[in-house]
């Protein structure tokens, strides 16, 4: 394959959230999963994982710059904000630096945006200003344009750290038509929220669509772990065989 591949793979590295979250897992598959984080080209932003694994994730990624990430009202999106507080509690105390929150996109799709919000800030009020937030706001699930820019603008509202495509859980997730709404939300507000595309983003290609997406509508120096993350647990073979060709 082309050197700009290589390169390509090297830097995707880097953006990447190497994400573990299957009903399976394991203590010693999330401490096989940090193992091969440890790669000799360098390490993915974070390894994202059930809150059951927080602790055994820290434990393993001890000594490195890799975050621990987790997920709250997880996979389904209810609409109890007290849940997501509790959880998000729970999963910090638990050593999580980062935590990955579904919003109610159910509420949001009947019109009830107020209790959508509401857990936006139940779980920004746990997070406080040092637990990087980000929001999962379903966009396959929301499915229409509006509402996928309101459920953006909802948690650039609230302040939260990143707006993130997907669970990966339901039928349609990531798609680039999505993403360009929620990127061109967070460049009306100055770029200063972070982007994050997750759910079947598999392969190089894949992941250079999106990189392409986000380099063009906010300048390729935008594009560092702090503003621009791809959850994948597949990319990252992909992105291991190019690094070492």
């Amino acid at each position: 394959m082309p050197a700009s591949n290589h390169t390509l793979a090297i830097r995707l590295l880097g953006l990447l959230d190497l994400t573990s979250l299957g009903e399976g897992d394991t203590a010693a598959r999330i401490r096989a999963l940090c193992a091969a984080a440890r790669t000799p080209h360098g390490v993915p932003a974070a390894v994202c994982v059930y809150p059951e694994h927080v602790t055994t994730a820290r434990e393993a990624l001890a000594g490195t710059s890799v975050k621990v990430a987790t997920v709250v009202n997880f996979p389904d999106g209810g609409a109890d904000s007290r849940r997501v507080a509790r959880e998000t509690q729970r999963a910090i105390a638990a050593g999580a630096d980062e935590i990955d929150m579904v919003l109610a996109w159910r509420a949001l799709k009947a019109g009830d945006a107020a209790s959508a919000r509401a857990g936006v800030d139940a779980c920004r009020a746990a997070c406080g200003p040092d637990i990087a937030m980000k929001l999962i706001l379903e966009t396959g699930e929301l499915a229409r344009p509006d509402l996928i820019r309101q459920a953006s603008d909802i948690g650039l509202d609230v302040g939260v750290d990143f707006l993130k495509t997907s669970t990966g859980k339901v039928p349609v997730n990531a798609t680039l038509a999505a993403a360009a709404i929620m990127l061109d939300a967070i460049a009306e507000r100055g770029g200063t929220c972070g982007f994050k595309a997750a759910g079947g983003i598999r392969t190089l290609a894949d992941a250079h669509e999106y990189l392409a997406l986000v380099d063009g509508r906010l300048g390729a120096a935008w594009a560092t772990p702090a503003h621009f993350r791809i959850g994948a647990s597949t990319l990252f073979d992909a992105i291991l065989a190019e690094s070492e060709r």
